[in-house]
């Protein structure tokens, strides 16, 4: 059994965000209806590389999904949500402000329509404060929650990081709300409405950066590498310095492409045999005793020498072999491993972290895997929806509409978009 089977989701949400977090509960088990208006979730089209079919954007995110098309701007396209309503667990949309209030359906109507539902709300600033009714992207989160000022290189301009933080990172916040309150529904019978903000979740993901900010009412920054000073008053960007306890970095490997690096992270219980093993190669058999490097605050101090000898020595081996020999010696590190390097690799392979699938209209392509294994119900990937593929499906097996009362409703135009007017 899968850990969330019986569990429907009826699912407003469209590009990102929404779908992050409704895949994954799809992925464990849930039956997720993709409500659609009838035009589609606007991903479909978005960055299409294959002529006529579903858009790798939205393909990746919409896996294990029922695809239902409603018309919401009619009678009988409301009917048919407030019936889905009624039958489901949970309810997710990420509309701009105000939108499915000016449908009709608030929380407190939803609420009213099935006092045991959740909902699920994804807003970019939240619903309230100065910035309630601002529209914002992955960047624009990335930008007003803290990521962005601290990622760079000290003396260039803010950067943001290629994971997406603001959309799929808030998409994993809420899951874990919308199984906390459908926990608390099971014991208390009431649902209630679940919240995340993009720029809140970006800044619970620089948790750490708020710890340095804090750290710097009292004192310098001894790990990093750009000077820091008492009442600097932010955070400052440090390229690649770990920003933790122990000193750590990215450094050059061979042959020398742009991305033959590994991040290196040198703790105080590995300089010792590090040095022993560096040292002989760049011309430095006592490094291990040198007193520039003896102790970790002498590291900290002369971490721009230490880097150096480092990088000398790595630029005489590829990534892989640097991840041999540190590995050897138990120094924590890591190849910059790009695009191609991960779908080429036999881990990222075995632990089904890329995942080859079938689909009608673009034939075989690949999806990112389910990173959340669970021992006894182990997630099955299966293809994203065609736009309105499980409309019929979904009104008989679901709703118990009869044909005769689908046809009814179809021709009322409760599943496509109106005629256009005559010009």
């Amino acid at each position: 059994m899968q850990a969330l089977k019986d569990v429907r989701i009826l699912d407003m949400t469209h590009v990102q965000a929404g779908p992050t977090c409704s895949q994954l509960l799809a992925w464990m088990g849930a039956d997720v209806i993709k409500f659609e208006p009838p035009q589609g979730d606007a991903t479909r089209g978005q960055l299409r590389d294959v002529p006529g079919a579903d858009s790798l954007y939205f393909t990746m995110l919409n896996c294990n999904k029922r695809s239902i098309t409603v018309n919401m701007k009619t009678a009988e396209g409301k009917q048919v949500f407030t019936d889905l309503l009624k039958v489901c667990d949970i309810v997710m949309e990420n509309f701009g402000p105000g939108v499915l209030d000016r449908f009709g359906f608030t929380w407190e109507r939803i609420h009213e329509i099935n006092p045991r539902i959740v909902m699920g709300s994804i807003k970019g600033f939240g619903s309230s404060g100065p910035y309630a009714d601002f529209k914002a992207y992955e960047n624009v989160a990335q930008a007003m929650g803290g990521a962005m000022s601290t990622t760079g290189i000290p003396e260039g301009p803010p950067y943001v990081t290629g994971a997406q933080i603001g959309d799929s990172g808030t998409g994993l916040h809420l899951a874990i709300g919308l199984l906390a309150a459908l926990h608390q529904r099971d014991r208390t019978g009431v649902g209630q409405y679940v919240e995340v903000a993009m720029m809140d979740g970006v800044m619970n993901l620089c948790r750490v950066k708020w710890r340095d900010h804090q750290r710097l009412w009292h004192g310098p920054l001894a790990e990093y590498s750009v000077g820091t000073h008492k009442g600097m008053g932010e955070t400052p960007r440090a390229g690649n310095d770990s920003g933790g306890g122990q000193l750590g970095n990215a450094i050059r490997c061979a042959p020398g492409g742009p991305n033959d690096f590994i991040y290196i992270v040198v703790q105080e219980a590995v300089w010792s045999a590090l040095a022993q093993r560096i040292g002989p190669e760049v011309n430095e058999p006592d490094l291990a005793t040198d007193p520039r490097f003896s102790t970790i605050d002498e590291r900290r101090r002369n971490q721009t020498s230490m880097w150096e000898l480092i990088g000398e020595f790595a630029r005489r081996h590829s990534k892989r072999e640097m991840m041999a020999i540190l590995n050897e010696l138990d120094v924590p590190c890591g190849p910059i491993m790009s695009t191609q390097d991960l779908f080429e690799d036999e881990h990222v392979r075995g632990r089904e972290m890329m995942v080859e699938l079938d689909h009608p209209q673009r034939g075989r392509w690949y999806n990112v895997g389910m990173p959340i294994k669970l021992s006894d119900s182990p997630a099955r990937i299966e293809r994203s929806p065609l736009l309105g593929e499980h409309t019929d499906q979904v009104l008989s097996s679901v709703l118990g509409y009869d044909a005769a009362r689908v046809e009814q409703l179809r021709a009322a135009g409760a599943f496509s978009a109106p005629p256009k007017k005559a010009k």
